[in-house]
């Protein structure tokens, strides 16, 4: 299945933007360049037709197996019967369902939507989604069966620039016969006109364009822009204020994600990924990572109370810029890992309307605000707006019991960040220069954390010096982004040669194998960077030789949010580098197995299931599009998608670990297929079967490495049931079959409780 890759500006001021937050499918503009000032989502264009004007919009896909993109088409179909085709997978892996399905935020915003308009008036809607909120409004305002849309019988406006979801949202509003009571606009908010898109300005804004970390979907230009040209002078919002709380904490588990310098200053392996003095040139971005906190309670250490940090008022223009310095004092003796950040959502002017993202701890006690006992925690389970995380640099800053830290917090358009230093300090703890970024190579938290792991690095270094006893003077090619591997090669394979293809890194993970080669005992004369498409050259012109070694973790760069199977990329890659390829090449890994087990996942079932109604309106049509688990229409299923199990609330495992089939990487590409027969051992709910893959570095040795639910770091596939069955006794068993079409890189998985 292709995936999309969705080109949109670092701040949009159109729509919910729910794509931002894709496990698998979608990635922001700001990702491929960060200085990208593309306005749009994706390229529109409109065509005339006798029946009138359609929007067209073309999207780029990215195809797992080659990382190959290109331009598709999407087109606006008004049929009402027209399916959603190629779209339906782009729109099953955005996180739309997982909001929906938040109980808690729906009535918040009905409840205020309903206090704030109690008349006709004009209601703006800005990243509309299925035009719930929109809904909301129109009821709110007893349209009943008027077909006017202005003057004293007021108006809905509904803003929505994603075609995907403008489409769908219209068959929502047929679904409950709103289609006359609210008008859509298929446009960025901030391409409104007054007089042609809308005839005034809007008396009420009603908006959900919040992230994790509050910002980063756009929030404050999406504000600035409507109180510029869209709104009148005090309008009423919904929300009417967010206010922004931190916490300092100990956690072991984040500074693994972040701190490669000193988790590998521990190992005893002699290879320097960051050695001492260049301990930027391959960190994590300097931001605010969105992360389940509760899933590690019993890990952190809190040494502060709850402390407010930024007010963002709704109902007036926002400043783009912000500073403050706070003084927090230390509750605990203690090592400051990370802030752990969140927002609490105030929907109404009166303040009795409330919504937070806070973690569980917070409870009834806490004085923040003097909201007291009526302080909201966040007791449902959901994946669309988790706490956030701030590393604190290095090995973390130590604190004093009653003694203060000084905070500085800062806001631009698009993120919050934070310096913190101890009053002893004078110099600013977070060293990282922001003006030499593009010398750095940025990855994520979990994969900072693999290349500090000792058992993964004693794993890999033991695999390669297995292969490099069965070759003399290889030649070695390193088939994907692993800068790990190409390093471990060079230094240990002292008279071997190294091609690193580095797909993904290119041109920058050449300057950082240059800038670490003095530190490793390795030179530059012993590797080369090419691109594949330069591969027959740099073979024939430095080497006249054939590769003896295919080496890869499999690693690509920035496409940490991958399915598991989609890691076969490199069995695609080996298949189509195998004219470059001698005899009797040792491939590693040599073979990757799929694994599955049968668990209880009550929580992500519940975020994922099938909608009915929600606060009153019919959102029955948006299941199958949206990829909805249970009651769905006959042949269609949930798809798969990726998840980090640990952290999707309460889950165990009731079925031994079944391998259903395997890949042979010593062979080219081909369909393959398997089945297995999952005995439980456990009673309980079933809910669905988790899948990875296990890679086999070296068959002989038994060398395995696993990404399955125990492995923090690496997500697994998850396919959840149509409907949860209750096994009863460790007798119960179903079948799960597999198959791999190579040509797409999908792999369907089907079971017994189909």
């Amino acid at each position: 299945m292709y995936n999309a890759l969705l080109i949109r500006k670092s701040t949009l001021y159109c729509s919910r933007r729910r794509a931002i937050t894709l496990s698998r499918a979608l990635f922001s503009l700001s990702q491929l360049n960060p200085r990208a000032t593309t306005p749009a989502a994706t390229r529109r264009m409109s065509s005339s037709s006798a029946s009138g004007s359609a929007q067209r919009i073309f999207q780029l896909k990215l195809n797992p197996l080659t990382g190959d993109s290109e331009w598709v088409v999407i087109e606006e179909e008004e049929n009402e019967s027209a399916k959603f085709g190629k779209q339906q997978p782009l729109l099953a892996t955005t996180s739309y369902l997982d909001m929906l399905n938040d109980t808690p935020r729906n009535k918040a915003f009905r409840q205020a939507i309903e206090k704030a308009i109690t008349k006709p008036c004009h209601v703006l809607d800005i990243g509309a989604g299925t035009g719930l909120l929109s809904m909301m409004a129109a009821r709110a305002m007893s349209f009943g069966d008027s077909e006017e849309r202005s003057g004293m019988n007021g108006m809905v406006t509904a803003c929505e620039s994603y075609l995907p979801m403008v489409k769908l949202m219209r068959k929502v509003l047929r679904a409950n016969g709103m289609e006359r009571k609210i008008r859509i606009i298929n446009k960025r908010s901030d391409e409104l006109e007054i007089g042609l898109d809308i005839p005034s300005r809007a008396d009420v804004l009603v908006s959900e364009i919040l992230d994790s970390e509050l910002l980063g979907e756009g929030l404050i230009p999406t504000l600035q822009h409507a109180h510029e040209k869209l709104l009148v002078e005090n309008p009423q919002t919904v929300p009417y204020r967010a206010t922004t709380y931190g916490q300092l904490v100990e956690c072991n588990y984040l500074w693994e994600l972040h701190d490669l310098v000193n988790r590998e200053a521990k190992a005893s392996d002699g290879i320097h990924l960051v050695p001492s003095g260049t301990d930027t040139v391959l960190c994590i971005k300097r931001q605010q990572y969105a992360m389940h906190c509760d899933t590690i309670r019993e890990e952190i250490k809190l040494l502060s109370e709850p402390f407010k940090i930024f007010d963002f008022d709704f109902w007036k223009r926002p400043d783009s810029f912000r500073e403050t310095e706070l003084h927090v004092k230390a509750t605990n003796d203690g090592t400051i890992h990370a802030i752990i950040s969140w927002w609490l959502l105030q929907l109404d002017s009166e303040g009795t309307i409330f919504y937070s993202t806070g973690p569980k701890w917070i409870g009834s006690s806490s004085d923040v605000e003097k909201i007291g006992s009526s302080l909201p925690r966040a007791d449902n389970w959901c994946d669309h707006w988790k706490q956030t995380v701030w590393f604190t640099p290095d090995s973390g800053l130590s604190v004093c019991k009653d003694k203060e830290v000084r905070l500085n917090a800062f806001h631009t358009e698009t993120r919050i960040s934070y310096e913190v230093k101890t009053s002893s300090q004078n110099k600013d703890a977070d060293h990282l220069d922001s003006c030499s970024q593009d010398r750095h190579i940025f990855l994520s938290p979990e994969r900072i954390a693999i290349y500090g792991d000792n058992s993964w690095r004693c794993s890999m270094l033991k695999a390669i010096e297995r292969v490099m006893q069965q070759k003399l003077h290889p030649l070695c090619l390193i088939a994907d982004d692993s800068l790990f591997l190409t390093i471990a090669f060079a230094r240990l394979g002292k008279a071997s040669s190294v091609i690193s293809l580095f797909p993904g890194l290119q041109d920058k993970g050449a300057k950082y194998l240059q800038a670490v080669a003095a530190a490793n005992g390795y030179s530059m004369d012993c590797i080369e960077v090419t691109k594949k498409g330069n591969l027959q050259l740099t073979l024939n012109e430095s080497y006249q030789r054939k590769v003896d070694l295919l080496i890869a973790e499999p690693f690509y760069h920035g496409n940490d949010s991958m399915l598991p199977w989609e890691y076969l990329r490199f069995w695609k890659e080996r298949t189509s580098l195998d004219s470059f390829l001698s005899e009797d090449v040792l491939v590693m890994p040599c073979k990757g197995i799929l694994r599955a087990c049968a668990m209880y996942l009550p929580d992500l079932w519940q975020s994922r299931c099938c909608l009915k109604e929600i606060e009153g309106f019919d959102h029955m049509v948006v299941n199958t599009t949206l990829g909805a688990c249970g009651d769905l229409p006959v042949g269609d299923e949930s798809p798969c998608l990726p998840f980090f199990v640990w952290k999707c609330g309460k889950t165990k495992k009731l079925s031994n670990i079944i391998t259903i089939m395997e890949f042979d990487f010593l062979k080219p590409i081909g369909p393959c297929s398997g089945k297995a027969q999952v005995q439980f051992k456990e009673s309980g709910i079933c809910h669905g079967f988790v899948l990875w893959i296990d890679w086999v570095l070296d068959l002989e040795d038994n060398n395995v490495w696993s990404t399955g639910p125990e492995q923090r770091y690496w997500k697994q596939a998850v396919k959840l049931l149509s409907n949860p069955v209750e096994i009863m006794g460790d007798c119960s068993s179903t079948e799960i079959k597999a198959s791999f079409d190579p040509s797409s890189g999908e792999l369907t998985v089907t079971h017994g409780f189909s």
